[in-house]
């Protein structure tokens, strides 16, 4: 049990050590810096857009949705046609930033927080509308992206 501690606080220890590092390399990087002041975007998913996300090479955030996989998609069988379907493509490591970063956007009082609450309120189950306010933040995160300006509610 000991030596099972040992290498946890070691893991905790190196994870640290690199999270600083990325933090400490992206330091002075406009968009790092203005992707940071979106609600709910801390360095890590901050760090994430931005080495892994080039976006001179979308044309709009519809593109970059459906890159990230937050676009939905249209599944067909026949003539049967279900458009409300969620999209299981994309990259499932910036999906997964992007809609858990929004747990901490629930009840509050910014602009997310309140379409969270209007997405529950018309029916949504809770991970329904946080893939729908991950959506919403991500025209947000596009356009700062492509300005390298900060985020302002607006």
């Amino acid at each position: 049990m000991r030596s099972l501690a040992a290498r946890v606080a070691a893991d905790s220890a190196e994870a640290a050590r690199l999270d600083a590092l990325i933090s400490d390399s992206l330091a002075g990087d406009r968009t790092y810096e203005a992707l940071l002041t979106v609600p709910g975007v801390g360095p890590k998913t901050a760090a994430a857009l931005v080495t892994l996300v080039d976006v001179s090479l979308f044309r709009g955030h519809d593109e970059l949705a459906a890159y990230t996989g937050l676009a939905p998609c249209n599944r067909q069988s026949g003539s049967s046609l279900n458009s409300s379907s969620p999209s299981r493509g994309g990259n499932r490591t910036l999906k997964n930033l992007l809609i858990y970063s929004c747990t901490s956007l629930v009840g509050t009082d910014n602009r997310y927080g309140r379409y969270y609450d209007a997405c529950r309120a018309r029916g949504m189950r809770h991970n329904k509308a946080l893939k729908a306010v991950a959506r919403k933040r991500l025209k947000a995160i596009y356009a700062i992206m492509r300005d390298g300006v900060p985020y302002r509610e607006g």
